[in-house]
């Protein structure tokens, strides 16, 4: 049976990503972005609460999709599957995409003057910190695949050691408050193996907690009848998260460090929880986007930048402007390129679109 909230809490955050990404640019931290307005608190603020769980949530849908994946395939045609949905795209992406991005972060970020074709030297001599914010070599938004990919493998390998460990595997009839201290190990795994500021170590734990918690009926009616418990958690320290960040002018350490984990883990709770019990169902519009959601994700970064760099002498000085501006465009001609795309099947499959037979997996 397809669990169709899977996809459906998929496509709702890649179609938030533009609204994310276009945020970035207002930045109060100092972050570099491939382009800069004016810091602004109010829009750094939703990029802090979203920041914690955002991708998180993505790693853990993907570990309960590799418990159903498995069932019908071998370690290998899994695996085989991750290298065409995972590493070509990010392959594709960043060859195609980035370099476009890269460009405008010279210009705007290191006053680069010379021709768009000619930057494409820099970029692939030009190694730093894999953001292309300088102009260098960067991998974008496709971070997230190569980092799935290695993930996907690092998870095949811990499953098959523990299949031949352990006789039986999965959470059973776990209670809820048990479900809630899978938060304590976050804060610990923040700084390690650390790439690009992203750690693979708390990714590969949400990823498995996906694969060996979550996937289990029982534990999801769990975090179905305490959604909003979960949610309130989550509401309270991710507002505490983002006051002590941006608003206090303070540095709290740790415990803006436990306010982020808090926030990360009972908002998963809370979407896992809210998206089983209103998301769980298949649609015309949910079908549209959960075949599109991997075009959309590969595109729609692109797009933010371009509109962002070519609306800026528009806007001005225009806080509300430079921010909506970008993302209304940034919607529909993203939509259009992934609908354009889907439709060209050399495309489909070097972005990594989804079958329509694979939808809910």
């Amino acid at each position: 049976m397809r669990k169709h909230y899977i996809d459906n809490i998929r496509c709702l955050i890649i179609l938030l990503l533009i609204p994310y990404h276009a945020a970035q640019a207002f930045n109060t931290w100092g972050e570099l972005n491939y382009f800069l307005f004016r810091p602004d608190k109010v829009i750094s603020s939703f990029i802090v609460f979203c920041s914690p769980f955002y991708m998180p949530v993505m790693f853990l849908l993907a570990g309960v999709s590799t418990r159903y994946a498995l069932k019908k395939r071998s370690y290998g045609q899994f695996i085989a599957e991750r290298v065409k949905r995972l590493i070509i795209p990010f392959v594709f992406g960043t060859l195609v995409f980035c370099p476009v991005m890269a460009y405008i972060g010279d210009k705007t970020n290191c006053g680069y003057d010379g021709g768009f074709f000619a930057h494409y030297r820099i970029f692939f001599t030009k190694w730093t910190d894999l953001s292309g914010f300088d102009g260098g070599f960067g991998v974008g938004q496709f971070w997230f695949l190569y980092f799935l990919f290695v993930i996907s493998v690092a998870g095949i390998g811990i499953i098959a050691l523990s299949k031949r460990i352990f006789k039986k595997e999965g959470a059973g009839n776990m209670p809820f408050w048990a479900l809630c201290l899978f938060v304590i190990p976050l804060p610990f795994l923040y700084d390690l193996l650390v790439v690009g500021g992203k750690s693979f170590a708390e990714y590969l734990y949400v990823y498995l907690i996906g694969y060996y918690v979550l996937s289990n009926d029982d534990v999801l009616e769990k975090t179905e009848k305490f959604r909003f418990v979960s949610l309130a958690a989550g509401l309270f320290a991710g507002i505490a998260d983002v006051y002590m960040f941006i608003w206090s002018g303070k540095d709290f350490g740790a415990v803006n460090t436990v306010a982020k984990a808090f926030t990360e883990w009972f908002m998963i709770l809370a979407l896992i929880g809210i998206g089983k019990h209103m998301m769980d169902r298949s649609g015309k519009v949910a079908d549209y986007f959960a075949q599109r959601s991997f075009l959309i994700f590969s595109i729609h970064f692109l797009w933010i930048v371009l509109f962002q760099y070519w609306l800026s002498g528009l806007v001005g000085n225009n806080t509300f402007l430079a921010y909506l501006l970008p993302v209304l465009c940034a919607y529909p001609v993203t939509i259009v390129c992934s609908e354009t795309a889907y439709r060209i099947p050399l495309l489909s499959f070097l972005m990594g679109a989804k079958p329509k037979a694979d939808s809910g997996r």
